[in-house]
């Protein structure tokens, strides 16, 4: 998959007949895409809960991202995907990789210290940091109208977490402000692909340089503060296979794809729907209660999509 379509002959990731430029709205291509993500990374979030079950949070972060950087390294091979050529990414690269280590090692160890839910809820304030950063650094205008679909779609998650939040011990709290700092760190990692040479980039090396520079240092850190296992078995080894093979080599892939390609605003705003599906899933395999509020949610949050997608009109 070369997204250039240059060097290597090989078709960019795109629907027959799509425009090669830069879109200023999702179509029908790009909206499928980012359902499928969210359903991912939805389940992703019970498979990070059950992998630190049998792994230290930062050993696990450190083992997929070597894990995930090799499989992708071996997509480019296959497809010759250049990836060592001059192209002045590399400033950029290294400080997107920097950002999206901090962020997942704060999401991990979040994790382990809150509850799924809360966890979900503080990383998703992504988007809000997203569509505020893109309005100053991209001009991609926030609008009435867009506020209101953020307040809409984050009411909807609010929405599935309003009777679960409690009064959290004193390891919640710090762990919903990892997850809540790792949120800031994720809209930062996508404003600096977007609004940078990275741009440019194939979604592949940009992947590398973060998944890279993310095992480099989360690895080593991990052997320094505790031991990298606790009581590893088949579920927390198949958690953490999913996430390494499919979520890291795969979706992100996809996601770095489409932030080249579309408003970072708007497919931020998609990611609200992550931790409804997160939710469902925590229901079905975790055995948490799922209720009416789940319909209202989805329903808000549907809502908020479309108003964010709305054509900006001059």
């Amino acid at each position: 998959m070369n997204i250039k379509g240059q060097t290597s002959g090989v078709a960019p990731l795109a629907p027959a007949g799509s425009r090669s430029g830069p879109a200023d709205r999702l179509d029908a291509f790009a909206i499928s895409l980012m359902l499928m993500l969210t359903l991912s990374w939805g389940f992703n979030q019970v498979a990070i809960k059950l992998a630190n079950d049998g792994f230290q949070p930062l050993f696990q972060g450190g083992i997929r991202s070597l894990a995930g950087g090799f499989l992708v390294w071996l997509w480019c091979r296959y497809r010759q995907i250049p990836l060592f050529e001059r192209d002045g990414t590399l400033i950029a690269g290294l400080l997107a990789g920097s950002l999206f280590a901090g962020e997942f090692a704060l999401v991990y160890i979040g994790f382990d210290l809150t509850s799924a839910s809360r966890g979900i809820l503080f990383l998703n304030t992504m988007p809000f940091f997203t569509a505020i950063g893109a309005h100053f650094f991209l001009g991609e205008r926030l609008t009435p109208v867009r506020i209101l679909g953020l307040i809409a779609a984050f009411g909807g998650v609010y929405l599935v977490f309003s009777d679960r939040l409690g009064l959290p011990s004193p390891d919640a709290v710090r762990g919903d402000l990892f997850c809540l700092v790792a949120g800031f760190l994720w809209a930062a990692t996508t404003l600096v692909i977007k609004g940078s040479t990275l741009r440019s980039a194939s979604a592949e090396k940009i992947l590398l340089y973060q998944l890279a520079i993310s095992a480099a240092t989360l690895l080593p850190v991990s052997l320094m503060v505790a031991p990298p296992l606790r009581s590893p078995d088949m579920i927390s080894i198949g958690a953490l296979t999913f996430q390494t093979a499919y979520v890291v080599a795969i979706t992100y892939v996809l996601w770095f794809w489409l932030i080249r390609r579309y408003p970072a605003s708007s497919l931020a705003t998609f990611t609200f729907l992550s931790p409804v599906f997160g939710v469902i899933f925590s229901g079905l395999i975790l055995g948490d209660p799922m209720s009416f509020r789940l319909i209202a949610a989805l329903a808000l949050i549907a809502a908020g999509i479309l108003l964010v997608n709305r054509p900006v009109r001059n």
